[in-house]
């Protein structure tokens, strides 16, 4: 199914719509303020499996996940002073913050190292599809096991519509990677430059 949804002004009984379909379990395409991204409840196995499957990825190589707000980052991941005045200055925003996991995170979303990556993507579909599900969506680039990148909603409708249960045609997007910053034991350290401005980590 595609679904035309406001990229500036959200229709408030589309986003509904969604949210009560990821709550049965769909997988969704959606708009982010990087690349179009895969997407879950992070707390379906079912469903988290499917992407693991649809993206010919190993569950032992975790996928990040999108929360709506620091408030809902606390709630996911140990969250330091430091961690929090850093997010707060940057997000909503293209990065994805890797940060120690609370227990509240399915084992299969964390690494060995027990951490998850953390996005609040500054795009209003992502924010309002988070705050109504009222639980992390998982966040993966929309990507062939190729590694080619669908650049926007047709060609992921076309490629994947038969895997994928809602692809969200939002318009055109960047199309570049966010910036991946470690703020573990509060030294940040960068593991991709992207969209993200990552100079006062250096």
């Amino acid at each position: 199914m595609l679904i035309n949804i406001n990229p500036k002004n959200p229709q408030p009984r589309l986003i509904m719509k969604v949210a009560e379909a990821l709550e049965e379990g769909a997988t969704i395409a959606y708009p982010t303020d990087t690349y179009y991204g895969i997407g879950c409840d992070i707390m379906n196995k079912k469903a988290t499996g499917k992407i693991y499957r649809l993206k010919q990825r190993s569950q032992k190589k975790p996928f990040s996940f999108i929360c709506s707000d620091l408030t809902n980052i606390s709630q996911y991941a140990k969250v330091s002073n430091y961690a929090y005045k850093t997010m707060k200055r940057l997000l909503p925003g293209p990065y994805t913050f890797v940060l120690e996991g609370s227990k509240l995170v399915p084992k299969m979303m964390l690494t060995a190292q027990k951490t998850a990556g953390i996005r609040v993507p500054n795009h209003p579909i992502c924010l309002a599809l988070v705050e109504k599900f009222g639980r992390p969506i998982l966040s993966t680039s929309a990507t062939l096991p190729s590694g080619e990148i669908l650049p926007d909603a047709p060609a992921i409708f076309e490629a994947l519509g038969s895997q994928i249960d809602i692809v969200i045609d939002g318009g055109p997007v960047p199309g570049r990677p966010s910036s991946m910053v470690s703020l573990i034991g509060d030294s940040p350290e960068v593991i991709r430059a992207g969209l993200g401005d990552v100079s006062i980590f250096q």
